[in-house]
């Protein structure tokens, strides 16, 4: 007697911005999704949504009623909970699982929803909120904040972090005791040094000998740009040649733009653009903090560019110290320029450095880090008894 084939595992992923602003952690869940469609798994996306996308979604979304986010940061949104409609579309797709991503009230709203239908609850780490509030002079808020986040990944019954770094610091704040790695994969047909393309450098003022160090990333403030700025003025005192050039905008370019009058800002650059963009720079400089991962890191290693980052979550996990790049304590603009300043003196060092990350970057599948998340939610589904 054949026995009756299994229903697809059913998911329902809850998002605070899957598509409506082109972001590090909305690109990882657009291509989980991607991925999961293509193993056989139903997903269903619940998000704020807006009329202007920054790009089409993976997979079937819902729209969250929302508003927008105070205090100079309209692009962003944040939902208004769980209405009526939203539960009742979560009747009926009737998921095996809910993976929460972001601990606000549409995440703790699905927690509560989910709990009391012993659906049980996956929450993927993506953004280091809490190192927020420094850059807009609330530190003083930072302890409540954790509290809340040991509150709602508390609640979850497994974690995934991005990096092992991001895995012991949760660990080490007491937000969970079961974390798995669900890393970042590298689009190798977007970022390879293949797409460096000179006269694409030239047109910018660029020219051919001179030492190009990049930025790229959302121009707000908690992505380091004052350190970034600061470390560039230090590379000046030093009497190091240079250019800078930035990739992305964002509601501090202004404020960027004043730090580094001579940087030449290319704007927002998506697809083969990005990887062209990329490629064109000579050394990659991310000073942020704020990373659980650091997509763009990578991205700039399978480029074949070494990379002066700060030591802190995500990239210490990325980047290999004297090999692959560099890594310097966290806001020491001194360090950073001198990190810099090797690079912009010495082409063999340069190109040594950017050799060794591209081969590093090979190791980053997306395929391979997108089964992580598909195991977890494999695990969860059977351990319910119904």
């Amino acid at each position: 007697m054949t026995s009756p084939a299994r229903p697809p595992l059913r998911v329902a992923l809850f998002s605070g911005n899957y598509n409506y602003v082109r972001d590090g952690a909305n690109q990882a869940l657009n291509r989980l999704v991607a991925y999961l469609l293509r193993q056989g798994v139903a997903v269903r996306v619940y998000s704020p949504t807006t009329d202007t996308p920054a790009f089409e979604p993976a997979g079937d979304l819902v729209s969250v009623p929302s508003f927008p986010i105070p205090f100079g940061r309209g692009e962003y949104r944040t939902a208004i909970g769980l209405p009526g409609s939203i539960r009742r579309d979560l009747e009926h797709f009737a998921p095996d699982v809910a993976h929460i991503s972001a601990p606000e009230i549409l995440g703790h709203r699905a927690i509560s929803w989910a709990r009391r239908r012993r659906i049980p609850v996956l929450a993927s780490m993506h953004t280091r909120f809490e190192t927020y509030f420094d850059y807009y002079g609330m530190g003083w808020i930072v302890p409540a904040v954790l509290a809340g986040m040991r509150r709602f990944y508390g609640r979850c019954d497994a974690v995934v972090a991005p990096s092992q770094s991001m895995a012991d610091y949760m660990l080490a704040e007491r937000m969970h005791d079961r974390i798995s790695i669900w890393a970042r994969g590298i689009d190798a047909v977007v970022f390879h040094p293949g797409q460096r393309d000179m006269s694409w450098r030239t047109s910018l003022g660029l020219h051919d000998d001179e030492v190009v160090i990049g930025f790229l990333g959302r121009l707000v403030m908690e992505k380091g740009l004052d350190i970034f700025a600061a470390s560039i003025e230090q590379l000046k005192a030093l009497g190091v040649a240079h250019r800078v050039l930035v990739i992305g905008d964002g509601p501090a370019r202004d404020w960027f733009r004043s730090a580094l009058p001579d940087a030449v800002f290319a704007g927002h650059q998506a697809g083969a653009d990005l990887g062209r963009a990329v490629a064109s720079m000579d050394i990659f400089f991310n000073p942020s903090t704020t990373e659980t991962f650091g997509n763009v890191t990578v991205e700039a290693m399978a480029s074949g560019l070494p990379v002066v980052a700060a030591n802190a979550t995500g990239s210490r996990d990325i980047v290999k110290d004297g090999i692959t790049g560099r890594l310097v304590t966290s806001g020491d603009a001194h360090g950073f320029a001198a990190a810099l300043s090797a690079y912009c003196t010495d082409t063999k060092l340069r190109h040594a450095h950017g050799d060794a990350g591209l081969s590093e970057s090979r190791l980053y599948d997306w395929d391979a880090v997108n089964s992580v998340v598909l195991a977890e939610y494999q695990r969860l589904a059977s351990s319910v008894v119904r």
